[in-house]
């Protein structure tokens, strides 16, 4: 009985999580600033890192873990620095 409120609840979740990246998405292409395009794409690989999770849990696999803490890692360097050109105009200074 658990296992199957487990598995509902997973898949539940993975189609919330695809919808919020197709959200996400558009807001990353038709944003009107740079900024709302930055918001969109740090939303974007947030949602993709959960959706890595949720597909651990379903499949009970590390990998996908793993996969979710790299993308987490790349995610938060490339937000910081897509943040730090649009303030200074230079990434490395």
């Amino acid at each position: 009985m658990s296992a199957i409120i487990v598995l509902t609840a997973v898949s539940l979740a993975q189609f919330m999580l695809a919808a919020a990246m197709a959200i996400a998405s558009i807001r990353m292409f038709r944003g009107p600033r740079a900024q709302d395009r930055i918001i969109g794409l740090d939303t974007l690989y947030i949602n993709a890192m959960l959706l890595l999770v949720t597909f651990g849990i379903g499949t009970g696999r590390v990998i996908y873990f793993e996969a979710a803490l790299v993308i987490g890692m790349l995610g938060f360097v490339a937000t910081v620095a897509l943040a730090k050109f649009l303030m200074r105009g230079e990434v490395i200074e």
